[in-house]
């Protein structure tokens, strides 16, 4: 076997290089390289300065994930990072495609990097639960200040080479062959006679409170309950006051600590769920169609983001709309949006003008669509409405072309079967805003062709979104478990829980708003048309939440009219709490004849988490997701639970079955309707497996 560190003289210059692939990543093969081959610089009389790089597109990628949860072997990154810095000859490093987490700790043991156009940098560990852990967070603060060090090291963010250089991070930006690159960097360093620079011996940076104290007030406020972030923050400090052994040796305290954090395999979870939840094994060997031209049907607020979404991912977009005048509006709320990544630095302007120009177009006939690939129809939530768009795609659309919706609840089996091609309709559930939510529920009915399925997966990475199949019911996978959780939450309400009280406490368990803000920010006139809709099958048992029928007949809708659940005020951010609800919530528990209870928020918690994971177990077992770790997905990339808790099903599992089973069956001594132990949980118990277990 190829040994995946080499070393090479050329013009004096040790050439020691990483090939590891496919991200060159920091296993302890690579490791145990480099440090032998700065052993043998040290003693190589032909080398007078060594040159580290990357083979293929990176430099280095990060940590082996194969490594992760593992114990470390010897030699550690800390000591590796180390051996670089204090060779007693200079050592550039050569940063092409990526320095990241340990690979940028590795060129920042080096003592000159020269970074390549369109290299990025950073330390991205805060987003898995740890911070760095070979001297990142000391040296990177010497080399650019507290300030810049904080941008980069709580956020887990990168920055372009052309920022790195500007901040100091690197010491030059150069393009082409990063191997020539780097090598006439470093004979220019030799012929210079430049010595050795290692960034440890730099002095201790200022220590800039104002930062630091700004940086602690963002990460404790945007993501609520994570350590880590905090932790980094703390270990920046640090680096302000210690000489670099101490410093390293804070650090590595802090990094210790932070892996045996909860969070910590939380996040792990999450980033390898991500990975997996695209591998499905119907899918092996099976080609996807190719899509280049996209159709979209409706340019309200959810057609006009699915077609921004493609537009900015280079695919060609048709938007079918009623008139001109609905199709002018559409192609405004659009150009908005292009405008939108414009401002945020992730499109240029001529760029947007050449969409615009080229890419994109308006139609009110369906025929306009006859060319096209896949179409997605995103018209007004109703089978007969949606049943007369596929009608006309049926009619206008060209053989092998995918037909599909974005019902966020409808049968697509059914629309399925009004068409004449049944094995080309898919369903397409994206989540608002589309051209910014990641999420996208691939709504798989029995009739589906294998390919189309691909597609839809081929079509979701192009798009840049997290895709999950779903079979059909009611919701999918995500709304379906929604309204559970959401009644258990008027369950309490009614009982004697304010809605702003639940809003309070589920935000303290780590989600973004609490169900009642979010119905305010959805607007509760879409709660009351589900409640509608369902109305003819609804259980006499089940708890309708009459105050919220009150507020919709009242107008208040939500944010969209200034008073929902809460008021608020053009200006301000954030609602205030409205004693009016609070009436009407009262007149519901007389009617109902409750006594009103008080509850704690810990049971506030446990009661919505039981009621969203006993229905996940019912999703499970009915096929509707086909693993837990899609149900975790799911709620991480489209409903907003905490990352750092991996996902309501990984979350159900750490806090324990057992426990879990037991606070439902004792809630079904109040209410045996609502409360009913899934099957699958209970097998799960009996059997002393977890939700784990049925991942594959």
């Amino acid at each position: 076997m190829t040994h995946p560190v080499s070393y090479e003289v050329e013009d004096g210059i040790a050439v020691i290089t990483i090939d590891n692939p496919p991200v060159n990543a920091l296993g302890r093969a690579v490791r145990q390289g480099l440090c032998d081959a700065m052993d043998r610089l040290a003693d190589d009389p032909q080398a007078q300065a060594a040159l580290i790089l990357g083979a293929g597109k990176l430099f280095i990628g990060g940590a082996d994930i194969s490594e992760f949860g593992k114990p470390p072997k010897d030699p550690w990154l800390p000591e590796v990072v180390q051996r670089i810095e204090d060779s007693p000859k200079p050592v550039v490093a050569a940063i092409q495609g990526a320095a990241l987490g340990g690979g940028l700790e590795v060129a920042l043991g080096a003592h000159y990097r020269v970074a390549m156009k369109g290299a990025k940098l950073g330390l991205p560990e805060v987003n898995l639960g740890i911070i760095p852990g070979a001297g990142g967070t000391q040296r990177t603060p010497r080399l650019i200040g507290v300030a810049a060090a904080l941008d980069i090291i709580p956020a887990g963010g990168t920055v372009p080479a052309e920022q790195a250089v500007e901040l100091g991070l690197a010491d030059r930006l150069a393009e082409g062959d990063p191997r020539e690159a780097g090598l006439a960097y470093a004979r220019e360093l030799v012929t210079a006679g430049a010595g050795t620079r290692p960034v440890g011996q730099m002095p201790c940076p200022d220590h800039d409170t104002v930062a630091l104290e700004a940086a602690r007030k963002t990460w404790s406020k945007k993501n609520r309950g994570e350590v880590a972030r905090l932790a980094s923050i703390d270990a920046v400090e640090a680096a302000t006051r210690m000489p670099i052994a101490a410093g390293i040796t804070e650090e590595r305290r802090i990094f210790s600590e932070m892996m045996d954090t909860p969070q910590r395999a939380g996040l792990i979870h999450a980033f390898f769920i991500e990975r997996k939840v695209f591998q499905l094994p119907e899918l092996d060997g099976v080609a996807p169609r190719e899509v280049s031209q996209l159709g979209v049907i409706g340019g309200g607020t959810m057609g006009a983001g699915i077609a921004t979404a493609a537009l900015l991912r280079g695919l060609d977009v048709t938007l079918i709309e009623r008139d001109d005048a609905a199709a002018e509006k559409a192609a405004a709320t659009i150009s908005r949006n292009l405008e939108g990544a414009v401002k945020r630095g992730k499109l240029d302007g001529g760029t947007r003008d050449a969409i615009l120009s080229d890419a994109f177009r308006t139609a009110a006939d369906y025929g306009a669509l006859a060319r096209a690939d896949l179409a997605i129809e995103a018209v007004f939530e109703d089978m007969d409405v949606k049943k007369q768009v596929f009608a006309e795609l049926d009619r206008v659309m060209k053989p092998g072309a995918v037909l599909a919706t974005n019902t966020s609840y409808l049968d697509v089996t059914e629309i399925a079967a009004s068409v004449s091609r049944p094995s080309d309709v898919i369903g397409l559930h994206f989540f608002s805003p589309a051209h910014v939510m990641k999420l996208l529920e691939v709504v798989v009915p029995e009739s589906t062709a294998p390919d189309v399925i691909a597609t839809a997966f081929a079509l979701a990475k192009r798009l840049g979104k997290t895709a999950v199949r779903a079979g059909v019911c009611d919701g999918f996978i995500g709304n379906r478990i929604l309204s559970k959780y959401r009644a258990a939450a008027d369950r309490m309400v009614l009982a004697g829980a304010s809605p702003y009280q639940v809003d309070r406490a589920v935000k303290a368990f780590g989600w973004p708003m609490g169900p009642y803000e979010m119905g305010d920010l959805a607007g509760l006139d879409i709660g009351y048309a589900t409640r509608q809709r369902r109305a003819a099958t609804r259980d006499p048992r089940d708890i309708v939440p009459t105050w919220a029928d009150a507020l919709y007949h009242l107008g208040r809708h939500g944010q969209k009219t200034g008073r929902g659940y809460y008021i608020y005020e053009e200006g301000k951010r954030g609602g205030a709490e409205d004693p009016e609800v609070l009436e009407l919530i009262d007149k519901a528990r007389a009617e109902h004849g409750v006594t009103p209870r008080d509850f704690t928020d810990e049971e506030i918690q446990r009661r919505y988490m039981a009621a969203l994971v006993n229905e996940a177990a019912r999703v499970l077992e009915e096929g509707i997701a086909r693993r837990p770790l899609d149900v975790d997905v799911t709620f991480l990339h489209g409903y907003g639970f905490p990352r750092w808790r991996g996902g309501p099903m990984f979350w159900a599992d750490e806090t324990g079955l057992p426990a879990l089973l037991g606070d439902i069956e004792d809630y079904a001594r109040e209410d045996d309707f609502f409360w009913q132990p899934a099957p699958l949980l209970k097998r799960l118990v009996s059997e002393n497996s977890n939700f784990a277990s049925l991942n594959g």
